[in-house]
């Protein structure tokens, strides 16, 4: 496959994946783009294995990620759901608001331990199969799948009050 066509392949995963795991969706446009621009400059040295080349290009933005994370000293407060900029109470969204479900998700996702969240997230939103996560995190396939069941149970719990009756 040409760059392009991993390009096609995964940029949406990827881009996904960095916003499910804590990037605004900007810097995970950015995050991609900057690791298929260090994917390029590879070329000449990859296989043609397309799934060790799934694995660089988000090991690369990751560590793309811990770079822009570490460099920025910027610090950002986000307002908490339920309050307005002077403080006053706000009525708390309803559960069908988009954003009021995403911020929950999120906070759900950032409860689990770091283990459980990296294989659920490269499983469900990276899009990648239990082997890539299996060889880019350097555990078992068996584990993998454990860390991804436990992961769906724990977001299940901390999720339940959204279930539909």
């Amino acid at each position: 496959m040409t760059i392009e066509e991993h390009y096609t392949a995964i940029a949406p995963k990827l881009t996904n994946w960095l916003v499910a795991t804590g990037s605004t969706y900007e810097d995970a446009c950015d995050l991609t783009q900057r690791a298929f621009l260090k994917l390029w400059e590879m070329r000449d040295d990859l296989r043609d294995n397309d799934s060790a080349v799934s694995g660089l290009v988000y090991t690369i933005a990751k560590n793309l990620r811990k770079n822009m994370w570490r460099d920025d000293s910027r610090i950002a407060f986000v307002e908490e759901i339920g309050e307005d900029a002077a403080g006053a109470t706000q009525p708390a969204p309803s559960p069908s608001d988009a954003e009021y479900l995403r911020d929950r998700i999120q906070k759900a996702l950032a409860q689990l331990p770091p283990l459980l969240r990296e294989a659920f997230t490269m499983f469900q939103i990276g899009e990648l199969s239990i082997r890539e996560i299996a060889h880019e995190t350097g555990a078992s396939e068996n584990l993998v799948k454990v860390r991804i069941h436990r992961a769906k149970e724990k977001l299940q719990v901390l999720l339940a009050d959204l279930k539909a009756d």
